[in-house]
């Protein structure tokens, strides 16, 4: 009998020691999980307030991409696909993302050239878009300050900057005042169309100009433009950036 009571209360026991562990257990684990819940919703909205504009826009990867190859081939908006059609719309409308990619393309700009060293006899180059100057310039837009201050510091920093255009020669004098009139100063050389050139494709006018450059000995360090036909064929140079297309 004392045996048998002896083992009835040691089962007793090893019964509340694993209930008592039971229990421990499973409030530790609703402590973790509440601990969880808070730590996410904490990150969610910090997430939300430092870049709400983006996780508004909601734009899928899927729709980056075709944003990209709509910038490559200028594409019109009935050719978008209607699955994706009112985000990729809302970018190219809106500013704020084309802002955001704007400034990022320009800090990998001035990353890259600042890495560089351009020498003492003016030949180390950046070929500038100017169509893309004067149409932000045109249409007020607040990209304009920021490509103003991209041409303003690699022009401090001792880089020959070369404007080109698709405008024909013979608007020289205006197209001359009106890069000035919107900061656009002391560039090395601006370069127009000839009559023969206006009849060329633009890619292939951007190309020769390119060469043509080559051949007067300057070192082409890059092209910067948001047109595709500028950032194609021969003679680019060391590094090109694709600007993004500036909303319509």
């Amino acid at each position: 009998m004392e045996r048998t009571q002896s083992q009835m209360e040691s089962g007793v026991y090893i019964t509340s020691y694993a209930a008592a562990m039971f229990i421990a257990a499973m409030v530790t684990i609703g402590v973790l999980f509440i601990t969880i819940i808070a730590t996410l919703t904490v990150m969610l909205r910090s997430c939300q307030n430092r870049d709400a504009g983006v996780l508004q826009l909601g734009v899928r990867s899927d729709e980056k991409m075709f944003i990209l190859q709509a910038e490559l081939n200028r594409l019109e908006v009935e050719e978008f696909p209607s699955i994706c059609k009112t985000h990729i719309v809302q970018y190219f409308k809106e500013g704020d993302q084309y802002l955001r990619d704007l400034k990022w393309t320009i800090w990998m700009i001035h990353s890259y050239l600042n890495s560089l060293k351009p020498h003492a006899d003016g030949l180390d180059v950046v070929l500038m878009d100017l169509d893309d100057i004067l149409n932000v310039v045109d249409d007020k837009h607040e990209a304009a300050a920021h490509i103003l201050d991209l041409y303003t510091k690699l022009q401090a920093s001792g880089w020959s900057l070369i404007l080109i255009t698709r405008k024909h020669e013979t608007l020289h004098n205006v197209t001359m005042e009106t890069s000035i009139s919107s900061g656009y100063k002391s560039w090395s050389s601006l370069i127009m169309r000839s009559d023969d050139e206006m009849l060329m494709e633009s890619w292939a006018y951007f190309s020769n100009r390119r060469a043509v450059l080559q051949k007067l000995d300057f070192r082409i360090s890059s092209v910067i433009s948001s047109h595709m036909d500028a950032l194609t064929g021969p003679c680019l140079g060391k590094r090109v950036f694709k600007l993004p297309s500036p909303p319509n």
